[in-house]
Order: structure tokens, then C-alpha cells, then sequence
């Protein structure tokens, strides 16, 4: 099934309308939440006739996600001006896509701020962040847990508010700060075609204990040395491989298609996973080897001192409506849609009211 371009536009109008209820609550003096871990009025869909007012499973949170707060326009503060911003990310799609948000946001917001989108891997993005060649950038939690402190997927905590408390406790033993989390999580998956997972009845990643030496499975170039990737799959899962072959991530499902790959590392959040259900599934990660990640802003704090309250607080704002949901079809207008990162960026940002 191909990818309907018109879904995406759908979250986001859905999410106009919230934010407009939002909007008028407030001005009643309905309360608004001040943490990411409390549940917003604003999200929760109107009941359907003959239901009573209590939330279906539907309407919950999904796992690893939290609650978002209420939304605001962005107005731009002639005090900012004077503060010059360069926002990074990873290069790949969904960084690019949160990193060119972050960027217009804080423009919005009056700063001098503009964008390198080239950062390459984490380590990399981390040592450009504190060699001072960027002001901030995206990181996911569990990758910051496990892959700069240390811990194992297994340690990372499951929830959002958690793991950012841990990490942020870790990064500001370095000089840097890491903002309140997104509302979505992504995580890797082992994925594989629909008709492989038949072939061999795979449900989970355990089931392919006796299988996997057959099997070749293709990640990023540094999946190999990843515990929340191909090493977690050796290491906590006891599995060998056929093969490993690096490459790269825009090619994930390609090498499927393509019969290059029996397996492949992807992402939780892809749009391919949602528009093609019945071609691509992923397997359990019945040992949670693969932690949820929700998104962090990482800064270094003498910046964000400089920077005044409206840098943390932009950040923070344009979070809000960035559901899994939301995020898959961000994800659709660059990865399937050929938009570009600033294009949907832009999207977003003027759907969901923050910039006109």
C-alpha cells in the first residue's frame, strides 16, 4: 500500500484543533500542565455518544510516551536578537526534521539562530557540542545512557521523565543541561519482510535462536559496536548471524525490498512500518534490549544562561505536539514525499499554530 500524502496533513490538523480548545480553556482559567509527565485536557478526543467521560485504552499514552502540556504562538523578543544560535543534529531524516524545528522555532522566537544538520554519529555530535561548534542538539535518552554513561538497555529507565532525570544528572556533571523530553520515543527494531517472518515463524527476536545463522542482517556502520544493536543481539540475546553488512540508513528498507538482507535494523517511528503493514513487520524485543528513547535537547548550560529563559522555554513549546503519531508522518513527508527537513519543519510549525 502506497503512502497516502495527504495522512500526514491529518495529525496535524487534528492537532490545530486541540491546541484551539487549548487555547480557549486557558482563557477560562483552565489550569495548564507544567510537567511532561502530566496528562493534558487538551489531547484527550471528545467521547462518542452513549459513552461515559473516563478515557478508552485508545486514548492513553502510548508506551514510552508521555502526556503533552499545552501549546502557545511563538513571539518573537527583540531581547534576542543579540544571541546568535547554530542548532545541530545527526544527518539522518527524523534528526534533520526535529533540528530544522528547534531552528525555526528559536528564529520565531527573535534569535540569530541557523542549522548544522551534518553532525554523523553521536559521539561525534557530543564532541561538537562541547567544543562549543553548536549551541544544542537533538539526542535520544537511551542512546545518552548507553552509549556516553555506560548503563545497559536493561538499565535504562522505561520512563520518559526518568531517563531524562538520569541523564540530565549525568550531562551536568560535564557543563552541559538537557531539556524536558518529547512525547514520542523511537527505538531500533529488527525488521524484516512479512513474508520472511511467515517463512520461518518469527514473532519475536528470541524465535530466531537457530535460525540467525542463516539469516544476513544489515545496520548503520555503527550497529556492530552498539549494544542497542547488533551487539545487544549477540551479547543479551546469544545470537550469530550469517552476516553483518554496514549500510547506509537510508537504505534500510531497500536492501528488504531488494532481497539484499534477511533482517534490518529500523525505527520504531518509520512511516514505512504504518503505510506498508502488509510488506514489513518488526519482531518483539521480547528481552528489551532496544530501549525507548524520547528526545532531549542537550545544551551546554553557559549557553543557555546567555541564551535567557525563551531559549529552554521555545524548545519546550514546539515539543508539545510531537506524538509518535506526529512523528511518523513528519518522518513520511521527507522519507516518502521527498520533502525536504525545512519543509516539513515549516509544516508543522505553521499547522500547529506556533508561527504564522
Amino acid at each position: 500500500m502506497r503512502f497516502n500524502h495527504k495522512k500526514p496533513l491529518m495529525a496535524l490538523v487534528m492537532l490545530i484543533a486541540a491546541l484551539s480548545l487549548a487555547v480557549f480553556v486557558s482563557a477560562c482559567g483552565g489550569g495548564s500542565s507544567s510537567s511532561s509527565s502530566e496528562s493534558s485536557e487538551a489531547e484527550a478526543p471528545a467521547t462518542e455518544e452513549g459513552e461515559t467521560g473516563e478515557e478508552t485504552a485508545e486514548e492513553e499514552p502510548a508506551e514510552g510516551e508521555e502526556s503533552t502540556g499545552e501549546a502557545e504562538a511563538i513571539t518573537a523578543n527583540p531581547e534576542n536578537e543579540k544571541v546568535s544560535l547554530t542548532i545541530g543534529s545527526k544527518n539522518f531524516p527524523e534528526q534533520e526534521i526535529l533540528g530544522e524545528i528547534y531552528t525555526q522555532a528559536l528564529q520565531a522566537a527573535g534569535y540569530k539562530a541557523k542549522s548544522d544538520l551534518s553532525l554523523g554519529s553521536e559521539t561525534v555530535a557530543l564532541k561538537t557540542l562541547k567544543a562549543g561548534k553548536v549551541s544544542g542538539y537533538p539526542e535520544y535518552a537511551s542512546t545518552a545512557l548507553t552509549a556516553f554513561f555506560g548503563l545497559e538497555p536493561e538499565e535504562v529507565p522505561s520512563g520518559a521523565t526518568e531517563a531524562w532525570e538520569k541523564a540530565n544528572a549525568e550531562f551536568e556533571k560535564e557543563g552541559l543541561e538537557a531539556f524536558e523530553p518529547t512525547p514520542f520515543a523511537s527505538a531500533n527494531a529488527v525488521g524484516l519482510l512479512k513474508t520472511t517472518a511467515e517463512k520461518y515463524h518469527l514473532k519475536t527476536i528470541s524465535d530466531l535462536e537457530g535460525v540467525s545463522e542463516t539469516l544476513s542482517i544489515y545496520g548503520s556502520p555503527e550497529c556492530e559496536e552498539r549494544i542497542d544493536c547488533l551487539a545487544g543481539l549477540e551479547k543479551l540475546y546469544g545470537l550469530k548471524f550469517k552476516e553483518f553488512k554496514p549500510v547506509d540508513i537510508e537504505l534500510r528498507y531497500t536492501v528488504l525490498e531488494k532481497g539484499q538482507a534477511d533482517l534490518s535494523i529500523l525505527f520504531t517511528t518509520d512511516p514505512q512500518l504504518a503505510a506498508e503493514s502488509e510488506k514489513f513487520v518488526i519482531l518483539e524485543d521480547d528481552k528489551h534490549v532496544f530501549p525507548a528513547g524520547n528526545v532531549i535537547f542537550v545544551t551546554q548550560k553557559k549557553v543557555a544562561e546567555e541564551a535567557g529563559p525563551d531559549y529552554e522555554k521555545t524548545i519546550l513549546n514546539v515539543q508539545h505536539g510531537l506524538t509518535l503519531e506526529v512523528m511518523q508522518e513528519l518522518d513520511a513527508r521527507v522519507e516518502l514525499e521527498r520533502e525536504t527537513p525545512a519543509a516539513a519543519a515549516t509544516a508543522y510549525l505553521e499547522s500547529a499554530g506556533y508561527i504564522e
